[in-house]
């Protein structure tokens, strides 16, 4: 089983990172970040605009029918917007958590970087479930409210325990984001 330290280099050593050798590795801790990076953000982001979307038409098409409810509909859109915001929060704080190299030698090793990597897929796809969960109930509950009010309960119940998902997801990749591992600078 490898220990955090084979990371950066044989034999617990730090490797020099040289231009050439940098442009032809495919796997690095710069790569990891961006990787990760676009998959918390742009998963979360679209999954908001699906939920968003998706529940805005519900609420459309139930506000022909009955325009007093549209305001108190609205829930589920806000719910779906909120799922944007978990991404930006464990980009920023694993943005802060990235150590600039020093001298040549890189301080950011690939243990913390698929770290990184894991906290973004984490978040992102429980991200990505979670609004199109929003979206899905959000449409149907929506059209069914505005028939028959006493189904907003219901309806409430349901969305939480989908925006939920997308929470857990948060609540790890936060988690995940501490696990780290400096290089150190002795060769």
């Amino acid at each position: 089983m490898p220990t955090p330290a084979s990371f950066c280099g044989s034999n617990g050593t730090v490797r020099r990172l040289r231009r050439d050798r940098l442009k032809k590795s495919f796997i690095n801790s710069t790569l990891l970040y961006n990787v990760q990076f676009r998959l918390s953000s742009t998963k979360n982001y679209r999954s908001s605009a699906y939920g968003t979307a998706k529940s805005g038409v519900g609420i459309s098409s139930m506000g022909v029918m009955n325009p007093g409810l549209v305001m108190r509909n609205i829930i589920p859109v806000v719910m779906a917007g909120v799922l944007g915001i978990y991404g930006l929060i464990v980009a920023v704080i694993i943005q802060g958590s990235i150590v600039a190299p020093q001298g040549g030698l890189s301080q950011y090793s690939l243990y913390t970087g698929f770290a990184h990597l894991a906290a973004g897929l984490c978040c992102g796809l429980s991200g990505l479930a979670a609004g199109m969960a929003i979206g899905i109930v959000g449409d149907a509950g929506v059209r069914a409210v505005g028939q028959q009010e006493k189904l907003f309960v219901g309806m409430i119940l349901i969305l939480i325990f989908a925006e939920a998902l997308g929470l857990y997801g948060l609540i790890v990749a936060l988690i995940l984001s501490q696990n780290s591992y400096t290089c150190d600078n002795n060769n």
